[in-house]
């Protein structure tokens, strides 16, 4: 008698599982979401760095929100490091700065993820200061992006400001 329960038991369990229930769907969709989601961020934060890497300024422009925040981390003595706050400012003053001061030689991204709104990037970089014509050794860089409505809200830029500092402040 306890066997013919517990294959009756087994039998239920296995055709319950079989249905699914509006919370298995539910989760799906969640997850469906996000991975559209997940994968248009990430289409938004490679359009953008690609535009950057051939200075196509029109495409960076139509990526970035009129709100968006280039927070570059690192030592306060290099003068594009800190926020920079309004796509106006960022264009007008950050990148002419950055770009007067610092030449990327090398960017090589190694590790690409996106989860929703939120991509982030890693890999090596090198570059030259131009305040005194010093070369970089390679360096690793994280980079966190936020897109909102298909536009970069956030731009957080990662590296080891120890050596980006070490040659943009050298004699």
């Amino acid at each position: 008698m306890l066997f013919l329960n517990m294959m009756a038991c087994d039998t239920v369990d296995k055709k319950t599982a079989s249905v699914p229930s509006k919370i298995d769907n539910s989760k799906t969709q969640k997850h469906n979401e996000m991975e559209k989601q997940s994968k248009a961020t990430m289409d938004v934060a490679m359009a953008f760095m690609d535009a950057m890497g051939k200075g196509d300024m029109d495409t960076m422009v139509s990526l970035m929100d009129d709100t968006m925040v280039w927070q570059n981390e690192g030592d306060s003595s290099m003068p594009w490091i800190g926020p920079w706050e309004g796509k106006k400012k960022i264009l007008e003053e950050f990148l002419p700065l950055f770009m007067e001061h610092f030449k990327t030689t090398k960017w090589d991204t190694e590790d690409a993820i996106s989860s929703g709104d939120v991509a982030a990037f890693f890999g090596r970089m090198k570059g030259i200061t131009m305040k005194n014509n010093q070369e970089t050794k390679e360096f690793t860089f994280a980079l966190r992006v936020r897109v909102k409505d298909g536009k970069i809200v956030l731009w957080n830029w990662l590296e080891d400001s120890f050596e980006v500092s070490r040659a943009y402040n050298a004699k």
